[in-house]
């Protein structure tokens, strides 16, 4: 791997904590192999559940409370959340988390419920290896078609 290759992978790999289909499509757009791009897609959604898992509720009472004083107790997000929550427990929302939240709001939910830290991990992981795995095999099998049609998905979540 060059330095050109080592740049793409860590700047997917950031971008993998935000939104994890950009690990596998980003992946494959830039030319990296199959088993770095499902290594980048895990440990970007790792990174991030790591970092809420064990730092999420210490951020949310430094930084978000202070500007959330006079907000509204239960909003359209909040009731959304809870649904999902009691619909699919804690093992159905890491599993849903890759396709259709994002692995931070994943992550919140699941603290904000106050799953067991060993359960989100554990939950998570599985949840970004199984993602991983599928995503990239159908990305790198099926490439610039499977990526045409994913355009407008990817746009809408």
């Amino acid at each position: 791997m060059n330095e050109l290759d080592v740049a793409k992978a860590l700047f997917i790999y950031f971008l993998t904590t935000l939104k994890f289909f950009a690990g596998p499509s980003g992946g494959y757009l830039a030319g990296l192999n199959i088993f770095v791009t499902i290594s980048i897609s895990i440990g970007g959604m790792m990174t991030s559940v790591v970092l809420f898992t064990f730092f999420g509720k210490w951020m949310k009472r430094r930084f978000f409370d202070k500007f959330n004083r006079n907000k509204k107790r239960f909003t359209k997000r909040k009731r959304r959340a809870v649904a999902i929550w009691r619909r699919y427990g804690a093992f159905g929302v890491a599993m849903l988390t890759p396709i259709l939240l994002m692995p931070i709001g994943g992550t919140l939910i699941m603290v904000s419920f106050n799953s067991p830290k060993r359960k989100i991990l554990s939950y998570m992981l599985f949840s970004a290896v199984f993602w991983a795995l599928l995503e990239c095999t159908l990305i790198y099998m099926y490439g610039d078609d499977l990526l045409e049609y994913m355009k407008v998905f990817m746009f809408w979540t």
